[in-house]
């Protein structure tokens, strides 16, 4: 059986690869701007953890999908994220001269370049699942597009992302504490609807999971979206810049909301451990098949980075 270890260094190796075949294809087409492919190439193949891809594999892994469909939606999903990365570090979001140890897209080129290739890892994404090579069932392809539409739109990332600055003060209207509940709806978009699509996507390959695993990896996606944002939240208090690899005890200063922020650091250690059970008390209708989705559940509570 696979280590977790193994797992994640495999699913880190096996999407820059074909990340970097696919971005290497599309700059010796000569249609696109050699700089933008560069910079999208920058933004993506830069480190990482690769956790949501792992979480693509993991989840397919229970169908029986097949490791070339999953290793697509896993690429699409991470340029869909890296795009996301490349935004919020910009200027007028969060303002990052740091992402995974290095300069920030931005930095690295410049603020139009690093929108651009933002916008290109987004239209890339869709293009990746769309195409008959992720599957040769248009519905398949079809329900993949809309899925991850919906979770990186108004009612998914971008509109907890909208949320995280009105809650800053960004706009006239200024801005009132958030509660617990509504902290844990905006992080819910902002970071927990991608994760959602991660851990759904198997189900959307497989048509024929059944209600109650489909019900099962919804309930552990949003376990582990909201353990993520904790996690990272608690980090940004209480983590180490050189492991992290961006600024660290900035949500403080800039007025996010946290709920690291609402509840108190040992509070939200505990919240976390909590929320980690009931997310892998959530994958019981898969029995010992579900091992690799705990381990990463284990490994995100213990990460450092």
């Amino acid at each position: 059986m696979t280590s977790f270890p193994q797992a994640l260094g495999l699913a880190q190796q096996q999407v820059e690869e074909f990340l970097s075949a696919h971005f290497a294809a599309l700059a010796a087409t000569g249609v696109s701007s050699p700089r933008l492919v560069e910079a999208m190439s920058y933004a993506v193949l830069n480190g990482g953890k690769r956790l949501r891809p792992l979480l693509v594999f993991a989840g397919a892994g229970l169908f029986g999908v097949p490791e070339a469909a999953a290793l697509r939606v896993a690429a699409a999903l991470e340029c869909v994220h890296c795009y996301s990365l490349v935004h919020d570090d910009l200027p007028a979001m969060d303002d990052d001269d740091l992402r995974r140890g290095k300069p920030t897209t931005h930095r690295a080129f410049d603020e139009a370049t690093a929108i651009l290739a933002g916008d290109g890892l987004l239209s890339e994404a869709f293009a990746i699942l769309a195409d008959p090579a992720t599957s040769p069932a248009p519905a398949h392809r079809i329900a993949l597009v809309a899925a991850l539409a919906r979770a990186s739109g108004a009612s998914g990332m971008v509109g907890g992302q909208m949320l995280d600055l009105a809650a800053e003060g960004r706009f006239a209207a200024g801005s009132t504490a958030l509660s617990e509940a509504e902290i844990r709806h905006l992080q819910g978009l902002k970071t927990g609807a991608l994760i959602g699509f991660a851990c759904q996507a198997g189900c959307l390959l497989a048509p024929a999971s059944t209600p109650a695993e489909r019900e099962a990896l919804a309930s552990f996606g949003a376990g582990f979206g909201l353990a993520f944002q904790l996690k990272d939240d608690l980090l940004d208090v209480e983590g180490d810049t050189a492991l992290v690899g961006k600024a660290l005890r900035k949500d403080e200063a800039a007025g996010k909301a946290t709920l690291v922020g609402v509840l108190g650091v040992a509070p939200a250690r505990a919240a976390l451990a909590r929320v980690t059970a009931e997310a892998g008390e959530a994958l019981g209708v898969f029995g010992g098949r579900a091992e690799l989705l705990r381990e990463l559940l284990a490994y995100n509570a213990t990460r450092d980075a």
